[in-house]
Formats: structure tokens, sequence, C-alpha cells
């Protein structure tokens, strides 16, 4: 049986796989689980009038069929006894801050991030805003699936049951944090943000005016249909287009949920989320801020990346792909700041999770306290040549034993020396395999990638 819990939660296309009775479901299993013995019991009536019943923030990205699902998350925490605090469309990062802010126990946010408009999706946070281990998640799933099975719920009655309420303090709340944590103001930048009619199309203007910045908006009009539709950051011409346009300084883009930030600079170059990790782990560093000079990213990171920050003196740990094993590891480590090149970037003092309009604000703030272009900052590193093949319909499982394939792995590691790099990465939902392969020059890496997808095919095809 197939795990619902992906790597950001549960995702599909909503009322066909994600459906308003698997959000109901999940959302009792989620009460009962991270509350503990609070949800669903028979004191839940005298939790009420004590004040100590259980508590949970709900948000939702604008996708109209938040709309439908956020309904039935709402219910289903009210049946199994927990009070709800509705924030209405929000970003992820700031369903999160609000979790911990509030002394919630736990939150619920409805977006599929960069997903296209059909996709929707649940994320649950425990106490503090943090995401769940997947220790958690199996609980919660499998709880689920008992109860679906027909197993009746403890279900509270009378002034048992949890009472909702709207919070729309929740917008101002989370603005006057992220304004309130940057270490300078962005008087005189001119900005450009695109908000991928997504769940940042409000806060992230808002956020930026209020820290002293010339703000011109593209992608902030939703209307339940249009999120991340050739907008956002996953297609960053409107803004590349805009920035030059507007002679403005320098470019955010959002995804759906604004989990993530990616950037241009005045001419409309990419800034991509190593390159703004490299430019705030420098500029942490020089403030004292960057914990243990250390800096987390994935095994996707640019190799131009961790040459930057070997030049600096600042040491990189490396983890899987994904942001939620960036995070495990600056908790485990005791780090500040990590991030993916896809722009997640987490800033661990500010946020619980990554949080894009706080990656812009700290990129826009460095450019107006050092007074020096984005594009110079961002050359502290150079983006060597990466090139990716996927291998399908191959035997994922064997990548690191096939004797062929682990020879040829070496010998182009050999061949690439310091300047180049290799990463075989099966895919953890399909039969394939990744090939990626970084060089200093974009046609030696293009040749030893082919090669090693030609050894990937015949040796575990």
């Amino acid at each position: 049986m197939a795990r619902l819990f992906g790597t950001d939660g549960v995702r599909g296309v909503a009322n066909e796989g994600l459906t308003a009775e698997l959000a109901l479901g999940l959302s009792v299993a989620a009460a009962h689980v991270l509350t503990g013995t609070r949800a669903g019991t028979g004191t839940s009536a005298q939790a009420a009038r004590a004040g100590t019943r259980p508590v949970a923030v709900v948000g939702r990205d604008p996708r109209a069929s938040g709309e439908f699902l956020e309904a039935a998350v709402v219910a289903g925490l009210a049946s199994a006894g927990v009070d709800v605090l509705r924030v209405g469309v929000l970003p992820t990062p700031a369903v999160a801050y609000l979790t911990g802010s509030l002394g919630a126990d736990l939150g619920v946010m409805l977006s599929a991030s960069h997903n296209p408009m059909p996709d929707n999706g649940i994320k649950f946070f425990a106490r503090g805003g943090h995401k769940l281990a997947d220790e958690l998640e199996d609980r919660i799933e499998a709880l689920y699936r008992e109860h679906a099975a027909g197993e009746p719920w403890a279900r509270p009655t009378g002034a048992g049951v949890g009472r909702v309420k709207e919070y729309d303090e929740g917008f101002d709340n989370y603005v006057a944090h992220l304004v309130g944590v940057l270490p300078n103001r962005l008087d005189g930048l001119k900005v450009v943000i695109d908000g991928a009619h997504g769940a940042a199309a409000r806060v992230s203007p808002e956020a930026f005016a209020r820290a002293g910045a010339e703000v011109v908006t593209i992608g902030t009009d939703p209307d339940g249909l249009n999120i991340n539709d050739d907008c956002g950051s996953t297609h960053i011409d409107g803004l590349r287009d805009a920035v030059v346009q507007h002679g403005a300084d320098l470019g955010v883009a959002h995804d759906g949920d604004a989990d993530r930030c990616l950037a241009v600079d005045a001419e409309g170059r990419e800034v991509d989320g190593d390159q703004i990790l490299a430019v705030l782990a420098l500029a942490m560093k020089e403030a004292g801020q960057l914990r243990k000079e250390t800096v987390v990213a994935t095994v996707m990171s640019n190799l131009g990346f961790k040459l930057a920050m070997e030049r600096a003196g600042v040491e990189l740990v490396r983890t899987a792909v994904g942001d939620r094993y960036v995070l495990e590891e600056m908790k485990r480590g005791g780090f500040s700041l990590g991030g993916e090149q896809s722009g997640h970037v987490i800033v661990l003092d500010h946020a619980t999770t990554g949080d894009g309009t706080l990656t812009g604000l700290m990129l826009a703030a460095r450019v107006a306290a050092t007074g020096t272009p984005l594009a110079e900052l961002a050359g502290v590193m150079e983006r060597l040549p990466q090139v990716l093949v996927n291998v399908s319909d191959v035997d994922r499982t064997r990548v690191g034993s096939a004797p062929e394939l682990v020879s040829a792995v070496a010998e182009a590691e050999r061949e690439l020396g310091e300047t180049g790099r290799v990463l075989l990465r099966p895919s953890g939902t399909e039969p394939l395999v990744r090939v990626m392969v970084e060089a200093a020059d974009i046609e030696h890496a293009r040749a030893v990638a082919g090669r090693l997808a030609d050894v990937v095919k015949r040796s575990l095809g």
C-alpha cells in the first residue's frame, strides 16, 4: 500500500486523490496523534471550561479547492475536540510561525506549493511550528487507515467539541515579525515581487513596503485558478522583464505557498538558491550569526557553492534532497543557515521552515546595507555547468552495488578531479536514476553524463 505522506505532506489532485473525506479523516488522526489524550476524550468538556482545550492554526493558499478542503480540515479538528484558529490565505511559513508564536498544539496548511492548480495538499506542523518527523506521519497515517476501515473514533459531545474562530490578526503579526528581524531597512531600493498569484500575494509586497522598499508587483492577483500559472519561482521570465523594464535593483519570485524564493539582479539574470545561500552565509558570518561557521545544503547544490564556501572559511554539510532533511541536520548540528538550490532557505533563528518572503527581505537587506549590486554579491560563487540526465526503466535499488556502475563512477570522478563532481541518485517514487555531473566545461559535463547514463542503462536495465 502506497504511503500517503510524501516529502512535503499529502498531495494529490483535489477532489480526486485528495478528497474532503481524506482531509477530514487525516485531520482527526492528526489531532489525536499531535495532541495526545487531550483530543477526543471524555475530559474535553472540562478542558473547554478550563480553557485548556487543544488549539490548531489552519491556513491555505488561494486555490479554489482550498476552500472545501479547509472546511473539511476544520470540521475534522473541531469534531476531535480541538479549537481552530482560521488565518485564511497566508504562506506556509506564516502558518508555521503562528503555530509557534500562539502556542498552538498543531498547525495545518493547505497547499501544493509549486504544483499546478488542480493539485492541492495538506501539511501538518507540530507544536512550535515544526514539520513532522517520519515517525509522526506514519502514526497519523496508521490511525487514519485504522478508522477508515471502520474503527469508530472517540468523539466529544456538547461543550467538548472544538470551537472555530477567525484569526484576522495573523497577517499583521506575521508581517511585523518579518520586518522586525531584518538587520537594516530597505530604503532606496526598488524591488519587483512576483507573488505567483499565491499565498504571498499580499504578504510579500506589504513586508517589503513596511521595510522601506519601493515595490512593483506582478503575479499578485490570485483568482483561485491562476496560482503558479506562468509566473512565480518556476517561471521567472516575467520577473526578468519587469525588473529591467522598471529599472529595479532586484526582483524576487515566490512559489505558490511562498516557502521558497529565487531572485534576479538588475540586469535580469537569475540568482538561484545556492547563490542566495552564499550571500546570506557571508552576511551572517560577518555579523557573527553563522553558528559554527557552517551552512547546510543538499547533495544537489552546485560545486561552485562548495568552492565559494571553502574560500570564505565556511564549512559545508550536505544532506539528502529535500528541505526537511536540511532542517533535520540543522537542528541536529545546531546550525543557523541551510537551504536548497530551488530557493528553500531556512534561517533557523527566525523561522522553523523555509520562508521565501524572509529570504527575499534578507537578500535585499544585504544589498541595501552594503550598497553593492546583487550581481556583484552573487558573484561570490561561480555556478559550474551542471548536467542532469534521467535514466528510466532501471532497477534503482542497485545504484550503489552494480560493479560496472561503481567502477564507471570512480573513473569519472578521477577524470573530473577537484573541479567536477558526479552524483547518481535513485528516484524515490519512479523506476529511474538521476545522473548529475558538474564540470568546469559544459561539454565535458555532458560527455561524462552521457557515458554514465549508458552504463546505468546497461548495468541496471
